[in-house]
């Protein structure tokens, strides 16, 4: 077992993680911006380090500060968490180059799965269902239109690298379609350092479902079923719930050995998420495939009783996956939402400030992982989220009743956040019925 690691993160993903460390006897090492200076947490570290200034650039995503800290207090492994540089293939190739274990894929796995083209190609030969649309890169407006004409719109013009809804535009038609191309290319390079992008169709009213999984140095793979998170707005997600409501056993199964076959066929180690969109006949296709552990990981281990962290940090000491598929089994209904600092009333415009009355909710069957407190400030340089609530019950409509109960209780003053409008869509009869698609926040708050 890895005896020291440093956690290139902060926030609740960095409390996570020091707390997985302390169960299996790892020595945790956090890193802070001068903004994080007072986070409680990091008392619970065995080290703490400054890398910085507030600003992220500064900080969090300065390779050269944080590998300096990994040396410095002797860290033999970096954990990145999600966000910041959790992807980034340089600083996973310049850990490995100093060697410092990088808690995540090789660097080859994350070339092949990062970029979203190339992801595709390894898809079609690992015979994986993808939506229809370039086989690369678009080199230019004239290639995407007649393109787009041949597979029909509307389509997507997406980024091939990043993610998290940056570099992604919808055309309908020839007009939009070169808006969207310089919109999306813009953004991708001042978001990723990588303006390359590609077409898709754009799956009318899809459903947003991804499966877990986990690999080991061996060739070992399993899943851990399934999340669905079609409640998203603007392409970010608000809530994640397990199973997908709208899947039967059959349709599970056939899901899950796809995405093990993709990361078989990647020579993938450590964990990731592979990304799917349903269409209204439940027909699914490979979108992406996500390199780290998901803000969304909680849901998942509430339903199988797996610690995800856990197995990041034994996969990554060299232990072999013991355990055999059928022995991982899915029990009742998780849901998570992500509480984020913003003012749903006023665009869900960014709400910062010191919080001065935080009381948050508890009760059978509730979960918060948070590193907000009362007195902390909530700073506009990081995301905006601060919370995640989760909640676990046997049936679909007691864990819809838990959550709304949790939520009411959850105070949190003076900043705003997004919970009246996680309320008031756990509460919309869609929702309810689970006749949800990822447009549906759009369309009904």
């Amino acid at each position: 077992m890895l005896s020291r690691i440093l956690i290139a993160n902060r926030g609740e993903i960095a409390l996570r993680i020091i707390r997985a460390c302390h169960e299996l006897g790892i020595e945790a090492v956090a890193v802070y911006s001068e903004a994080d200076r007072d986070a409680p947490y990091l008392q619970l570290a065995e080290e703490a380090v400054c890398i910085g200034p507030p600003d992220c650039a500064g900080s969090y995503l300065n390779i050269p500060r944080i590998i300096s800290a990994a040396e410095v207090t002797d860290a033999e492994a970096i954990h990145p968490g999600y966000g910041f540089l959790a992807e980034n293939v340089e600083f996973a190739q310049i850990c490995r180059d100093c060697g410092i274990t990088f808690i995540g894929p090789t660097v080859e796995a994350m070339r092949l799965l990062g970029d979203k083209v190339r992801a595709r190609d390894l898809a079609r030969e690992a015979k994986v269902p993808i939506v229809p649309g370039s086989d690369g890169a678009v080199e230019d407006e004239a290639d995407a239109r007649k393109l787009a004409n041949k597979i029909g719109y509307p389509v997507m013009v997406k980024a091939a690298a990043g993610g998290g809804g940056r570099g992604m535009r919808v055309a309908h038609n020839d007009i939009s379609l070169r808006s969207a191309l310089g919109a999306a290319h813009s953004e991708a390079q001042a978001a990723f350092g990588n303006g390359t992008v590609y077409l898709e169709k754009f799956i009318v009213e899809p459903r947003h479902v991804e499966v877990q999984v986990m690999a080991d140095n061996d060739g070992n793979a399993l899943h851990f079923y399934e999340r669905d998170c079609s409640i998203q707005r603007r392409h970010q997600k608000m809530i994640e719930e397990s199973p997908c409501p709208v899947l039967d056993e059959d349709d599970r199964d056939k899901l899950a050995e796809a995405a093990l076959r993709l990361i078989r066929q990647a020579n993938y180690v450590n964990a990731a998420t592979v990304e799917f969109i349903l269409d209204k006949d439940k027909k699914y296709y490979f979108i992406e495939a996500n390199t780290r552990i998901q803000v969304e990981h909680p849901v998942t281990e509430m339903v199988t009783g797996h610690d995800l962290i856990k197995w990041q940090l034994k996969i990554a000491s060299g232990h072999a996956i013991k355990i055999r598929q059928k022995k991982i089994k899915h029990h009742g209904v998780a849901i998570e939402c992500r509480i984020t600092a913003e003012d749903p009333a006023k665009n869900f415009t960014p709400s910062p400030g010191t919080i001065t009355k935080y009381i948050p909710p508890g009760g059978p069957g509730v979960r918060v992982d948070t590193h907000v407190y009362q007195g902390c400030t909530i700073s506009t340089n990081y995301d905006s989220m601060i919370a995640k609530v989760i909640v676990h019950q046997r049936t679909r409509t007691e864990a819809i009743a838990t959550m709304r109960r949790a939520l009411r209780e959850f105070i949190i003053e003076p900043i705003k956040t997004n919970i009246p409008a996680c309320l008031e869509i756990l509460s919309h009869n869609l929702f309810v019925k689970s006749k949800i698609d990822t447009g549906f926040v759009e369309r009904s708050l």
